[in-house]
């Protein structure tokens, strides 16, 4: 009987390990299979009898520990989607960071250029009126000269004419006197007869000067009045510069009543100087009515024209034309 029973024992060990190797294969194969299953449904195989000892309790730890080393599957994708997101994101941020910084770059670029193009504006601005006031500059400085030449070429033209009326006026002076004597040596009239002609001739003279002096009294003079420049300029004779000073200015003054003085088309001529001169403007009426007589009087240059002054009224000055004869 003891050899049966120990045969019967060898048989059962062989059954339990081939059992026991196919429960691990299978083991191993579901763990495979489903890496998600319970480690529990591994520890499930059919149970010897406890006489039996347990086969390579090692070999069927092995599947569990495998298991539990292995990461789930779905949880690494979510830590590459976390991290390929994080990536994302970083890159967003750096391409906005880029694009704000070449955005400002580009403002910037272009307010210097608008700021570059006002200011050549500006200094063209300020080159063209420059340019505009030196051109204007040296046109009047040309207009200058050329005015001021043109003075000094008439003035000139007309020392020149002075000069000649002047030899030919000596010449003339000279021819009368010496005709006269041989005139009076002819004939020689009474003394009284002439001298009462004389008084004569100097009363009737007298009184049409003083007719023709108050037919040419203003009524109101400020309104009556006109300088040369208002009557357009004046286009008489000039008095050359050595003549003026020697006998014309404030400094020279005089009295009509004691120089020659004719009416000519009905305006008093008065000679003084070696000229003739006849008055344009109508006299104040607030002068006296003999003034011609009492008042000194001068003659002086201004504001390109010749006035009469009375030094009892400084300051009204009454415009008047030179003569030659």
């Amino acid at each position: 009987m003891r050899p049966i029973k120990i045969l019967s024992a060898t048989s059962t060990l062989f059954f339990l390990m081939g059992t026991a190797s196919w429960t691990l294969a299978a083991q191993e194969h579901e763990a495979k299979q489903e890496p998600q299953a319970k480690p529990q449904q591994h520890e499930q195989p059919a149970k010897p009898e406890q006489q039996q000892p347990q086969a390579k309790p090692q070999q069927q730890e092995k599947p569990q520990q495998h298991a539990q080393q292995q990461p789930k599957p779905q949880q690494q994708p979510k830590e590459q989607q976390a991290q390929k997101q994080q990536q994302q994101h970083s890159q967003q941020q750096a391409k906005t960071q880029q694009d704000a910084q070449q955005q400002h770059a580009q403002q910037q670029a272009k307010s210097q250029q608008e700021q570059k193009q006002q200011q050549q504006h500006s200094q063209r601005q300020a080159k063209t009126q420059q340019d505009a006031q030196q051109q204007h500059a040296q046109q009047q400085a040309k207009s200058q000269q050329e005015q001021k030449q043109q003075q000094q070429q008439q003035h000139s033209q007309q020392q020149a004419k002075t000069q000649q009326d002047a030899q030919q006026q000596q010449q003339h002076s000279q021819q009368q006197a010496t005709v006269q004597p041989q005139q009076h040596g002819g004939q020689q009239a009474h003394p009284q007869q002439v001298k009462m002609q004389s008084t004569q001739e100097q009363h009737r003279q007298e009184g049409e000067q003083r007719s023709a002096w108050q037919e040419h009294r203003a009524t109101h003079f400020q309104s009556e009045h006109r300088d040369w420049q208002q009557r357009g300029g004046y286009n008489g004779y000039r008095i050359p510069d050595d003549r003026y000073r020697q006998s014309f200015g404030a400094s020279h003054s005089f009295r009509i009543y004691s120089y020659p003085v004719v009416v000519v088309g009905g305006y008093p001529r008065f000679q003084y100087g070696g000229y003739y001169f006849s008055a344009v403007d109508p006299w104040p009426e607030y002068w006296a009515d003999n003034w011609y007589d009492d008042d000194d009087v001068y003659i002086d240059y201004y504001g390109g024209g010749y006035y009469l002054y009375n030094r009892r009224y400084p300051r009204d000055r009454v415009a008047i034309s030179v003569y030659l004869n």
